[in-house]
């Protein structure tokens, strides 16, 4: 499997290498070139240094044969640019994006992408482990 990564940083370099280390080609794009260091020097794939919202650098990654495109970067719209210029332009069919703000998640969800909202994962477990202490009659 082809896959794109934008963004190097701690969730895209982990990402990234387990693809890696499962045997899918891997190509991670960044601006900062010193975020590759994450990777490691048993990483097989590919790094480029750009940003995944150019689609001459999303070409020159590969895009054209991608069958994933990540967006994981700390921007949620530079995430949501560079997904959407992936599936609507590209046709990259499976398109994964991080965004941190639950309320533009659902919005984008609901627009078809494929979306991880760190915010809403996190504060559900939360609860889910204050319930774990609080008798069943006092639970959130």
């Amino acid at each position: 499997m082809n896959v794109i990564a934008m963004g190097c940083g701690r969730v895209g370099a982990r990402v990234s290498i387990i693809l890696d280390q499962h045997g899918h080609h891997v190509t991670v794009v960044d601006t900062n070139p010193e975020a590759f260091r994450r990777l490691g020097e048993k990483f097989k794939g590919d790094t480029l240094i750009g940003t995944g919202i150019d689609e001459d650098v999303l070409r020159r990654a590969g895009i054209e044969s991608a069958h994933v495109f990540i967006a994981v970067t700390n921007g949620d719209n530079r995430n949501i640019m560079a997904a959407q210029v992936a599936r609507t332009v590209f046709e990259v069919e499976h398109v994964v994006v991080r965004i941190y703000d639950p309320v533009r998640e659902d919005t984008y969800r609901r627009l078809g992408l494929r979306t991880v909202c760190p915010t809403t994962t996190i504060s559900a477990l939360i609860i889910d482990l204050i319930n774990d202490v609080l008798p069943a009659d006092e639970e959130l």
